[in-house]
């Protein structure tokens, strides 16, 4: 099956992309990068790499090590363009996140919520993770003119995790944990019929990741074929439930 995955030129997060397409792609699925134009080599947030601050709060090992066999691969350098899509010819959508600024180009793109709602309108899956939630919360369904969140249970980054990294960097490295000065929870809430009933934080925690074995950290909610997960603590689950989603849809 093919998965459509669209990122921004540079800054998207290292595990929420290279986590997915590691499980899908050993899986036996095809996943299509997608740049706001096509044959663009993305990059990831390079921080996250080496680690933010002092060493720290970077990527995993693993997933920075699926990150270097995803450059290496030849979809990597074989990006389609957004307005060139055709949401007919994926059977799934995936939406990852990331803080630093480059990630405002695929966040703001009115161009690619085009896309992202034609897909949407088809019913097939589609997952969306910590500010990769942002972009359905921003994507108006053409025959109600609300959001394509609005009568959803979903989760996002939420806004304690999004505070605190930038409390604790801020001095060092100003708001580059401010995406946009609303937080990520506060806007998909607005975007939400009954945010009370309809929004789930999940545990409270601000280290403990789920791992490749280990899913008892990891939240993510599953309403009928959309799933949403909070940060990359939560990729591992996350990418395991979508590609059940993907294997159970109709053909």
């Amino acid at each position: 099956m093919r998965v459509l995955m669209p990122l921004p030129d540079r800054d998207f997060d290292v595990t929420e992309v290279a986590v997915p397409w590691r499980l899908l792609t050993d899986a036996g699925h095809e996943v299509v990068l997608a740049t706001e134009r096509a044959g663009t080599r993305p990059a990831c947030d390079p921080r996250l790499l080496t680690g933010v601050l002092f060493g720290r709060l970077g990527a995993a090992p693993e997933a920075r090590r699926y990150y270097e066999e995803l450059t290496r691969s030849a979809e990597f350098a074989a990006t389609a363009g957004w307005s060139e899509l055709d949401p007919e010819e994926y059977d799934g959508l995936l939406l990852p996140g990331g803080h630093a600024p480059g990630m405002r180009q695929y966040l703001g793109s009115a161009a690619l919520r085009r896309q992202v709602g034609g897909f949407w309108a088809l019913g097939r899956p589609v997952g969306a993770i910590c500010h990769g939630v942002l972009v359905l919360a921003r994507t108006t369904d053409p025959a109600t003119g609300r959001s394509l969140l609005a009568d959803r249970r979903t989760t996002c980054l939420p806004r304690y995790m999004e505070r605190s990294a930038y409390l604790a960097t801020a001095w060092r490295l100003g708001r580059y944990y401010r995406t946009y000065p609303a937080y990520v929870e506060d806007e998909v809430r607005a975007a939400l019929d009954a945010p009370a009933g309809q929004f789930a934080r999940g545990p409270r925690t601000l280290s403990a990741r789920g791992t490749a074995t280990d899913d008892s950290p990891a939240f993510v909610v599953e309403d009928g074929t959309y799933l949403s997960a909070r940060w990359p603590g939560d990729a591992y689950l996350f990418a395991r439930r979508f590609l059940a989603l993907l294997e159970a849809a109709p053909r």
